[in-house]
C-alpha cells in the first residue's frame, strides 16, 4: 500500500491561491488539501479559519501549510506553525528579508521539520534543458526583459507597491530565480535604477546591471507594460543564441523551437514538498531575495509619477 498523503492547509487565500495552488493541489498526488486559513471569509467546501492557532485548536489533522499571504508578515506566520510541528511551504519572495528566512530555517532545523522556499518559475519546463545546454558553452552576454501590467497581473493588490511589498521585483523576482539557477557563482550588482512613483514605496520600473565574471548580465523590469506580458532571458554565446520565453515555458535555441511545455509549475512543487517531508530535508535559497536586496540598498532611486489602481 501506498504512504498516506500529506495533510496540508493553505494560509492566504489571494489571487495567487486561486489561480495556482488550489488547481494544483485539486490533483492530489499524494498531498491532500483538508483546511484553510482566510481573514477574508471563508472557502468553498473547505474547512476555513481566521489564523493558525484557530487552525490548530480546530483538532482537524494538518502536517503542513503552505503560506501564501504576502511576504511582509509571513515570518510570523511560518514561525508559528514551525513551532507548532507543522512542515513549512513559502510561496515566493519567501518572506520580506534573508534574515527572516535565515531565522526559519533556524527554526525548522530546531524542530526536525521541512521548511521550502519555492521559486515557481524554476519549475518552468525549459529552464532545466536551458540550464542543462548552457553548462557547455561560454556565455558572451544576458539580458533579461521582464514586463508586464500590475493592473492585470496583480488588480487592487496595494501592498505590492508599499514598503516589504518588493513592487516590479515581485513579478522580477521570477526571473532572477531563473537567472540564478542558470549562471552558478555569483552575480556581482554594478548598476540599478529604480522608478518609484511619488505615493508609493517601491518600484514600477527598474533597469538592473550585474556581472558573472566578465560576462555582462542586464534586466529591465516594467510594471506598466501594456498589451501580452514580456518573460524572456536571452543569452548569448560565442556561437548560438538562446532564448527562454513565456516566462520558461519555451526554449528557442537560434530561434529554432527546443521545448514548448506547459504550465505544471505548482504541481511539481507540491509533489518537490513531500519528498522533501518525506526525506527529512528541508530546501532553502535566499540568492533571488539577495539580489532584490542589492538592488533596494544601492540603486538609484528615481521619482515617478503617482500610480492609481
Amino acid at each position: 500500500m501506498g504512504s498516506a498523503p500529506l495533510r496540508l492547509a493553505l494560509v492566504g487565500i489571494g489571487k495567487i491561491a486561486r489561480d495556482q495552488h488550489l488547481p494544483a493541489l485539486a490533483r492530489g498526488d499524494g498531498v491532500e488539501l483538508v483546511a484553510a486559513v482566510n481573514r477574508d471569509g471563508p472557502v468553498t467546501q473547505l474547512a476555513t479559519f481566521p489564523d493558525i492557532p484557530s487552525l490548530l485548536a480546530s483538532g482537524i489533522r494538518v502536517d503542513a501549510v503552505s503560506l501564501c499571504t504576502p511576504p511582509a508578515g509571513r515570518h510570523e506566520l511560518a514561525s508559528t506553525a514551525l513551532e507548532a510541528g507543522l512542515h513549512v511551504m513559502l510561496e515566493k519572495p519567501p518572506a520580506a528579508s534573508v534574515a527572516e528566512v535565515d531565522d526559519l530555517a533556524q527554526r525548522a532545523r530546531r524542530r526536525g521539520k521541512t521548511l521550502f522556499t519555492t521559486w515557481h518559475s524554476r519549475e518552468a519546463s525549459g529552464v532545466e534543458p536551458a540550464r542543462a545546454w548552457l553548462s557547455q558553452r561560454s556565455i558572451a552576454s544576458v539580458q533579461v526583459t521582464w514586463k508586464e501590467d500590475i493592473r492585470v497581473w496583480h488588480p487592487g493588490q496595494h501592498w505590492i507597491l508599499q514598503a516589504g511589498g518588493m513592487g516590479v521585483f515581485d513579478p522580477g523576482i521570477n526571473a532572477l530565480s531563473i537567472l540564478t539557477r542558470l549562471l552558478p557563482g555569483v552575480l556581482k550588482l554594478q548598476s540599478a535604477s529604480l522608478s518609484v512613483p511619488s505615493n508609493c514605496q517601491s518600484p514600477l520600473a527598474a533597469e538592473i546591471v550585474w556581472s558573472h565574471g566578465q560576462t555582462r548580465v542586464a534586466a529591465s523590469f516594467d510594471f506598466l507594460y501594456a498589451g501580452a506580458p514580456r518573460w524572456d532571458i536571452e543569452v548569448r554565446t560565442d556561437a548560438e543564441m538562446l532564448l527562454l520565453t513565456d516566462g520558461g515555458h519555451r526554449l528557442y535555441i537560434d530561434g529554432t523551437p527546443q521545448v514548448a511545455g506547459r504550465n505544471e509549475e505548482y504541481a511539481r512543487l507540491y509533489h518537490r514538498f513531500a519528498e522533501l517531508i518525506s526525506t527529512g530535508t528541508s530546501d532553502v535559497d535566499t540568492t533571488p531575495l539577495q539580489l532584490v536586496t542589492d538592488a533596494f540598498r544601492f540603486g538609484q532611486r528615481q521619482a515617478s509619477a503617482p500610480f492609481h489602481f
